[in-house]
């Protein structure tokens, strides 16, 4: 892993973009140095991403684990800003590194969680949260599909299955590890992804303004379900867009259904559509028609045949709409399921698509 490397890598993960992670990218500066164990970001007024490569090389073996271990850094230091000013306990730290794992597993998926399938792989106990179960491990716990572990397993199992299921958050996870860990209260989890040095300090100085501003603009993207019990109270405000939808498949599915109809609503003529609809058209022809009773009548005493009332349909041009999409950060929770959405109307969307964020744009 070299230098240019490891910049190609980071700047492929910051024009992609997942969980708004290019406001915060775009402002550090990439300094690569032995003296930290992995990867730490700097509370500077010029924040600065530390860098040790020889880590990078020895335990990333793609480069969608190099952005996984970018994005590990990203989030602590994004759910580490929600925090309040006192230094984390052990147990709140091994919590926190817990739900930014199970986020870039469930987020992400397996291939870039596998860093964390390996780096934690020989950890015991509770610290097993801290990466995916493996497939022996389902096994071994008689953990099924649909159905968690039995009541003979220890609790933090429990607590590892619902986690990457993505039903446990931050605050359950410190109360079983403040419980089933005492031991964690001697010091920080050992190998740790991320600078942790930091947050143990008695009094952390206030983050920068420009790493504040970045953070906040990531924070409006994210809906906290998942990761605190009261996500507004972190300042964390978008509606949880993905529990409504991923809970069930009626209340996406009617939403769909009243958006179509509001874009047939609002359709205008357009020449330049291909599109054709069928119209109802009636017409009249000398012959004889089962829906037109009058003709039938006249026919029995005029000397020809009198036409007759046919109902039939003609295919008229259709209309389209203009569409205007927002692309601005606030709009990351629900933008998978717009596109697939618009996706679907594209017959009806009238061309150039338009998109803006701080300026429209064809």
């Amino acid at each position: 892993m070299s230098p240019a490397d490891f910049h190609a890598i980071l700047a492929e993960l910051t024009e992609d973009n997942p969980l708004a992670v290019r406001a915060v990218l775009r402002i550090l500066t990439v300094e690569f140095t032995g003296q930290i164990p992995t990867l730490a970001v700097t509370l500077e007024e010029r924040p600065r991403l530390l860098v040790n490569l020889a880590f990078v090389a020895e335990h990333c073996h793609t480069d969608n684990e190099v952005k996984a271990v970018l994005m590990h850094e990203y989030l602590h230091v994004l759910l580490r800003h929600t925090e309040s000013s006192v230094p984390l306990t052990p147990a709140r730290h091994l919590a926190l590194d817990a739900i930014i794992n199970a986020i870039i597993h469930r987020q992400l998926g397996p291939e870039y969680s596998a860093l964390m399938s390996r780096y934690y792989g020989r950890e015991q106990g509770i610290r097993c949260l801290l990466r995916p179960l493996k497939v022996a491990e389902y096994k071994r716990y008689s953990i099924y599909p649909g159905k968690g572990p039995p009541v003979s397993a220890p609790p933090w199992v429990a607590a590892w299955h619902a986690l990457y299921e993505g039903r446990l958050v931050v605050d359950d996870i410190e109360e079983i590890a403040q419980t089933a860990l005492p031991e964690l209260s001697g010091g920080i989890p050992e190998r740790l992804l991320g600078n942790h040095d930091f947050d143990t300090q008695p009094s952390s100085p206030p983050l920068p303004q420009r790493l504040q501003d970045a953070l906040d603009r990531g924070l409006k993207t994210m809906n906290g379900d998942g990761i605190w019990r009261c996500p507004r109270e972190r300042g964390v405000a978008a509606n949880p867009y993905e529990a409504l939808f991923n809970a069930a498949h009626d209340p996406a599915e009617s939403w769909k259904r009243q958006a179509t109809a509001v874009l047939r609503r609002h359709l205008t003529p357009d020449r330049h559509s291909s599109n054709r609809q069928p119209v109802d058209h009636r017409f009249r022809i000398p012959v004889l028609s089962p829906g037109d009773r009058r003709a039938f009548l006249a026919s029995r005493w005029l000397p020809y045949l009198p036409e007759a009332v046919w109902q039939g349909s003609v295919h008229k041009p259709e209309g389209t709409a203009q569409v205007y999409l927002d692309v601005s950060g606030s709009m990351n929770a629900e933008m998978g399921l717009l596109i697939a959405l618009l996706a679907k109307l594209s017959r009806w969307i009238r061309r150039p698509f338009w998109a803006f964020s701080d300026e429209v744009a064809p």
